[in-house]
């Protein structure tokens, strides 16, 4: 990718994390790094196409820093997991771009729901049989909530406390059993 383009998706997702998918326009990005709108389109034909390649970076990127670690257990991946989703809104006050974008869900064009939906899928097949036990699958349901659900509490009470309390009990050993 052409440093042009890695400025352009990065602006995209910053403004999607925080205002989602009708967070940003070609002409907004193009003004922000001095560029003509039309060589926006040049490397984006659609908005919906730069939508889904900044979710798909995005997903790499979060697959790359949850990585599987060896010996791991399943307390010290959902420990991941949560620091991850932790940065997001500690870092800058944003949502997970998938998870602002899935909000959305039911307005977005395929080929972002597609992003979307991978991701999603992926999150649970990896959590599912990293965690392993009984029931991992519903399990990694919702510690997905949890996490999703505590980024949009956190950043509705303007709090990052808020999203400690909301996963807190993630890795207690109830729900592990549960």
């Amino acid at each position: 990718m052409t440093e042009t383009v890695d400025r352009l998706l990065d602006l995209a997702e910053a403004r999607m994390c925080d205002a989602g998918y009708r967070g940003f326009s070609f002409r907004g990005l193009a003004a922000e790094i001095g560029i003509k709108s039309a060589s926006v389109h040049h490397h984006f034909p659609t908005k919906a196409g730069m939508a889904a390649a900044v979710a798909r970076r995005y997903g790499e990127r979060f697959f790359e820093l949850v990585g599987r670690r060896p010996r791991e257990t399943a307390d010290e991946v959902i420990a991941v997991y949560r620091s991850i989703f932790r940065s997001e809104i500690e870092r800058d006050g944003r949502m997970c771009l998938n998870g602002m974008l899935g909000a959305e869900a039911g307005g977005l064009p395929a080929e972002v729901l597609e992003e979307i939906e991978t991701y999603f899928r992926r999150c649970i097949d990896d959590l599912s049989s990293r965690i392993g036990g009984p029931n991992a699958a519903e399990r990694a349901f919702h510690i997905m909530a949890a996490l999703e659900g505590g980024l949009i509490l956190a950043r509705a009470y303007g709090d990052i406390s808020v999203f400690d309390h909301a996963t807190a009990s993630l890795t207690t050993p109830a729900l592990a059993a549960a």
